[in-house]
C-alpha cells in the first residue's frame, strides 16, 4: 500500500512543530530557572506555587510593618528617656526646695527653671515620628500637636492642653497579631492605654503636677511643695518608668515577630523554588537531548524528501 507523500510532510511538520515548541520551552527553563512557565505545564505546582507566593507577599508586608513599628518605638523610647530625665530633675527641685534654708530669690530661681522644664516636656511631647511625620503622643488623632501650652505676661505656665485622644494605632505583625507601639499623651477615661503624661489609673498628671510646684515656689509654700507637690510628682516619674518599662517590651515583641516573619519568608522561597524552579543539570541534559532528536528529524526528512522526489520521477 502506497502512503500519500503530503501524509510523510504533515507528520514532519507534527514532529518539527512538537520538537521546535520543547526546545523552547526547556531553553525557558535554563535562561529563567523556571520549570513552570504557564499553568498548563503543572496545574497543581502552578497553585501551591501562586499560595506561597501569596504567603510569601503577606510575611513581606508583615516584615514591612514590623520595620517601621521598630523605627516608632525606638523614637517613643528616646521621647521617654528625655521626659524621665526631666522628671528626675523635677525631683531633686522639689527635694531641695522644701529646705529651709532656700529665701524666696532662691526658690524663684527653682520657679524659672521648672518653667523652663515644663516648656521642654511639651515639646518632647510634641514629638514627630521621623517616619511617618505622625505626632507620637496624639493617640489617632495624630496630624496636629497634641499639647499646646499657654502663659501669662511673666512667662509663667498657666495650663498645658491636650488636643489629641486616648486611642492607639494597632499595628499587624503576624496573622491574627497586633501590637501598639505610641501611647496617648493622656488618658482619663480608666481603660485603654496608659497616658505618658496624665492617666486617671496611675495619678499621673505630669503637666499640671510640674504647674502647682512652679506656683508653689513663686509663692513660697514649701510645705505644700513638700507634702503635695512631691508625692504628685513621684507619682509621674513611676508612670513613665511604666511606658519605659512597656515599650522595652514592645520592642521585645517586634524583634521576635521581625525573626519570625523573615524565617517564614525564606521557608516560603525556597518552597516556590523546589515546586516551580528548574533542575538545570538535567533540564539542560533534556535540552541536548531535544536539540539532537531535533536535527535527527531535519536529516531523516531531508532523506525522506530525496526518496519521494526519485520515486515521483520515476
Amino acid at each position: 500500500m502506497r502512503i500519500a507523500t503530503s501524509a510523510y510532510t504533515n507528520t514532519m511538520l507534527n514532529e518539527f512543530s512538537m520538537l521546535k515548541q520543547q526546545q523552547v520551552n526547556l531553553q525557558n527553563q535554563v535562561s529563567t530557572g523556571l520549570r513552570i512557565q504557564a499553568p498548563s505545564d503543572d496545574p497543581t505546582a502552578m497553585q501551591n506555587t501562586l499560595d506561597d507566593l501569596s504567603s510569601q507577599a503577606t510575611q513581606q508586608q508583615y516584615s514591612s510593618n514590623i520595620s517601621t513599628a521598630q523605627s516608632q518605638a525606638n523614637s517613643v523610647y528616646s521621647v521617654l528617656q528625655s521626659l524621665q530625665t526631666i522628671a528626675s530633675r523635677v525631683g531633686e527641685i522639689t527635694t531641695s526646695a522644701g529646705s529651709v534654708t532656700n529665701s524666696q530669690s532662691d526658690l524663684n530661681k527653682y520657679a524659672t527653671e521648672v518653667t523652663s522644664l515644663i516648656q521642654e516636656a511639651a515639646q518632647l511631647g510634641n514629638s514627630k515620628d521621623p517616619a511617618t511625620g505622625q505626632y507620637l503622643f496624639g493617640g489617632t488623632d495624630s496630624g496636629q500637636p497634641p499639647f499646646t501650652v499657654t502663659t501669662d505676661a511673666n512667662g509663667n505656665v498657666t495650663g498645658v492642653t491636650y488636643s489629641g485622644n486616648s486611642s492607639v494605632n494597632q499595628t499587624q505583625i503576624a496573622d491574627g497579631t497586633t501590637v501598639a507601639v505610641d501611647a496617648p499623651g493622656a488618658n482619663t477615661s480608666g481603660s485603654g492605654a496608659y497616658g505618658i503624661i496624665t492617666d486617671s489609673r496611675t495619678g499621673a498628671d505630669l503637666f499640671n503636677h510640674m504647674i502647682s510646684l512652679q506656683n508653689n515656689l513663686l509663692s513660697g509654700n514649701t510645705s505644700a511643695i513638700t507634702s503635695t507637690d512631691s508625692k504628685n510628682l513621684q507619682s509621674d516619674e513611676d508612670n513613665l518608668t511604666y511606658q519605659v518599662a512597656y515599650n522595652g517590651n514592645v520592642q521585645t515583641r517586634l524583634t521576635t515577630a521581625a525573626t519570625s516573619a523573615t524565617s517564614q519568608s525564606n521557608s516560603l522561597t525556597n518552597l516556590v523554588s523546589n515546586a516551580s524552579g528548574a533542575d538545570l543539570v538535567s533540564t539542560m541534559t533534556e535540552l541536548s537531548q531535544t536539540q539532537t532528536a531535533y536535527q535527527a528529524a531535519l536529516e531523516s526528512s531531508a532523506s525522506l524528501m530525496q526518496l519521494s522526489i526519485l520515486n515521483y520521477i520515476q
